[in-house]
């Protein structure tokens, strides 16, 4: 039987969700939190505090603090009394990256992370990295950290412009 109280908690959880999904990530922010699959979840727990479950993308992030502050000011703001759980099992792969999130990253201008192969070579940048500008995969790596330590700077040999590609995690 569901209740006005669990009709209530629901709501709440759905509003709080959405307050700690909108979050844009500090380094990359033409993607939330959510988009990237960072934000694990969101939910109100017995005393009314929303809890929200954060993967850092790896365990040296220097955006962790930065993104677990904004999720929880995003909840105070919201109306919400908030705390922040870091969850690092399972480890954060960019296979939680969807869709939406790689064209959003190809439109700023990022290349997506290619799908893992499962292989070693992966970890050193022996895929084939498509142009988020041309799209052509005739394309170098400049050097293995760009702006940020998730990403590699690489180049276009056809339209010779620079990009960041989102490694392989």
């Amino acid at each position: 039987m569901v209740t006005d109280a669990a009709l209530d908690r629901a709501d709440m959880q759905a509003k709080a969700w959405e307050a700690a999904a909108a979050v844009p990530d500090p380094e990359v922010p033409c993607v939330t939190v959510a988009d990237l699959g960072i934000l694990r979840s969101v939910e109100i727990d017995d005393d009314g505090v929303a809890v929200a479950r954060v993967t850092p993308t790896y365990s040296g992030c220097p955006a962790t603090l930065a993104i677990e502050l904004a999720v929880e000011t995003a909840l105070r703001e919201a109306g919400f009394e908030a705390r922040i759980e870091r969850v690092m099992s399972p480890a954060w792969t960019t296979e939680w990256i969807g869709p939406e999130a790689r064209e959003k990253l190809r439109e700023y201008g990022i290349a997506p992370p290619e799908e893992a192969s499962g292989s070693i070579r992966s970890l050193f940048g022996e895929t084939r990295v498509a142009c988020p500008r041309c799209g052509s995969t005739n394309t170098a790596r400049v050097s293995e950290f760009g702006s940020t330590p998730c990403k590699a700077h690489y180049r276009c040999e056809d339209c010779l412009e620079p990009f960041d590609y989102f490694k392989c995690i």
